[in-house]
């Protein structure tokens, strides 16, 4: 069983401090440096160690303590790239632990709202949620994030929403959305657009054909199945037939004729709803029909 290293008091003196008030303290460079510390001794616990469990609590222990304090003054915004590092290492850690189901949940307890999220981590949770097959996960944050008038403005925006549009958009069939996305936003050139419904559209006749096929299939098993009951019902006409001429033809011609007629209108009776190509045994109903009134006026005058 593989040991947690203990974290040392030196990485941890940074967080150390009272809080006035619910006011949240300010990030200086001495907590900057704690954090880095913990940022790095959570690498390494995940790249060289392969201690999974021990990389994720530590990335736990440096973002809860970063939330206690306000990034207002950060050093050249240490503060967010140190906190996007952070979860970076844990999703990675959660991924390698077969707990990647936990990856968006556990990022948005640090970010609160889909909105704030870094690109950095937006971008690597389409990635592991679409390769999983589970890219409905992440439509609506990402549709949320992509919404966003301050993220429109964001140098990252377009490759976002192109990354959104091939392994989200398209897999779930969703475009419509995806052709809004593409013409609604101007940060795309008209090219870009163009190859992008161009995308859509090969999409769209996919599904179509897939469709389509999918109904075709389901004609031929539902053909092939009355073709099936058509034959178990010839069969079954056969035996009958054989029994009755083992079994009585000792009678009289006319009651054994009656009796396999009769034999015959159960069999037409049993099925309710026979399969319709059968043009010649109805008219073979109908003619052994004729032939039992016949019979039966025949019986009534003797």
């Amino acid at each position: 069983m593989k040991s947690e290293p203990p974290t040392s008091a030196a990485r941890l003196e940074g967080f150390v401090g009272p809080v006035r008030g619910s006011e949240p303290e300010r990030f200086s460079p001495a907590r900057s440096a704690a954090a880095t510390a913990l940022l790095e001794e959570a690498a390494d616990l995940l790249v060289v160690h392969l201690d999974f469990g021990a990389a994720l609590q530590t990335c736990d222990l440096a973002c809860r303590n970063l939330a206690k304090y306000s990034p207002a003054e950060e050093p050249a915004g240490t503060f967010l790239e140190v906190k996007c590092s952070l979860c970076i290492v844990g999703i990675q850690a959660l991924a390698e632990m077969d707990r990647w189901q936990e990856a968006l949940s556990w990022v948005l307890q640090y970010y609160q709202a889909p909105e704030k999220l870094p690109p950095k981590i937006l971008e690597l949770c389409i990635l592991l949620y679409s390769k999983m097959q589970e890219p409905k996960t992440i439509l609506d944050v990402v549709r949320t994030w992509l919404q966003d008038l301050d993220n429109q403005g964001l140098p990252e925006y377009k490759a976002l929403a192109e990354l959104y549009l091939q392994h989200v958009l398209l897999p779930l069939g969703c475009l419509s959305e995806a052709e809004e996305l593409m013409v609604g936003s101007a940060v795309f050139t008209e090219e870009q657009q163009l190859d992008a419904l161009q995308l859509i559209s090969v999409a769209r006749q996919h599904h179509t054909q897939k469709h389509s096929g999918s109904e075709e299939v389901q004609k031929l098993s539902q053909e092939d199945a009355s073709s099936k009951t058509f034959l178990s019902l010839l069969l079954l006409l056969r035996r009958l037939w054989d029994f009755t001429v083992r079994h009585f033809s000792s009678l009289p011609f006319k009651k054994s004729l009656l009796t396999a007629l009769i034999l015959c209108f159960l069999v037409l009776r049993f099925d309710r709803a026979p399969p319709f190509p059968l043009p010649f045994l109805c008219r073979l109903a109908q003619i052994f029909h004729r032939l039992r009134e016949v019979m039966i006026s025949h019986f009534w005058f003797l």
